[in-house]
């Protein structure tokens, strides 16, 4: 292995780690040797996912399950808290978790609406980035990562809701790189096109959506889970030392077609 990337004795949380990419991201991660903690607002799917992944690093002390809404700054606090007890130290923090959009035109949307979906896209990774920086600002750094979506750079009709989410934390990565490049944190983020998981199975396996949207995909096909590895891997290790303030693209050219 390149030495840059191994990821032994490392402590990484990944919030919304309990299904869809995140679940893909901890398996890469423990792969790479660390010891992860998983967040999950269900807690028994918290618990399958963290029985799943230990079967498959065959080694179940590197893994921890903790139930957590984000947007509940108590429990962000309660989660993370537990994290570093059982971790040791966290070095890596993905802001994962998140909810999608309604699918309602603007004509159409109430407030509750809108604000629903900013609780957790927004206030959530806040949450979670505050309560991490802190604990990494006390020790030697480490790296800041969040779930953000394409919908941050393109137009997402009858999704504002979703888009204005990503869109802001997108945002709020690249003012958290400069602000906080002097306590060795780097901050990052991850902008996935269409990718196979429970949020996006309505729309993938729906024809027209697919005849109209899979064309545009350069990869002609759509993202799986293993496809959000790599960039997790290279983001939590020191490979990425350097590499701060950046948007990941990882969308099969999606946006550049």
């Amino acid at each position: 292995m390149y030495a840059p990337f191994d990821l032994s004795g490392r402590g990484v949380v990944v919030t919304g780690g309990n299904g869809g990419i995140g679940l893909g991201m901890a398996r890469a991660l423990l792969a790479a040797g660390a010891e992860v903690a998983i967040w999950g607002s269900n807690a028994e799917k918290t618990a399958r996912a963290r029985a799943e992944l230990a079967e498959g690093c065959g080694d179940s002390l590197r893994v921890h399950g903790f139930t957590c809404d984000v947007s509940d700054e108590a429990q962000v606090e309660k989660a993370f808290h537990a994290s570093v007890a059982a971790l040791g130290t966290v070095s890596a923090c993905f802001a994962n978790a998140g909810i999608s959009g309604s699918n309602t035109p603007l004509l159409e949307m109430d407030l509750e609406q809108f604000r629903r979906v900013q609780r957790v896209n927004v206030e959530g990774v806040f949450l979670t980035l505050r309560t991490a920086a802190r604990h990494m600002a006390r020790g030697n750094g480490g790296s800041l990562v969040v779930t953000a979506s394409t919908a941050a750079v393109e137009g997402a009709a009858r999704n504002c809701e979703y888009g204005a989410s990503k869109g802001a934390v997108t945002s709020m990565v690249r003012a958290l790189a400069v602000e906080l490049a002097r306590h060795k944190i780097r901050v990052n983020s991850i902008l996935p096109g269409w990718i196979e998981t429970d949020m996006t199975d309505k729309a993938i396996h729906n024809d027209k959506f697919a005849s109209s949207v899979l064309p545009r995909i350069p990869a002609r096909r759509w993202g799986d889970l293993a496809d959000f590895g790599g960039i997790a891997v290279f983001l939590a290790s020191d490979a990425s030392a350097y590499t701060t303030g950046a948007d990941f693209l990882i969308d099969g050219g999606y946006t550049k077609f």
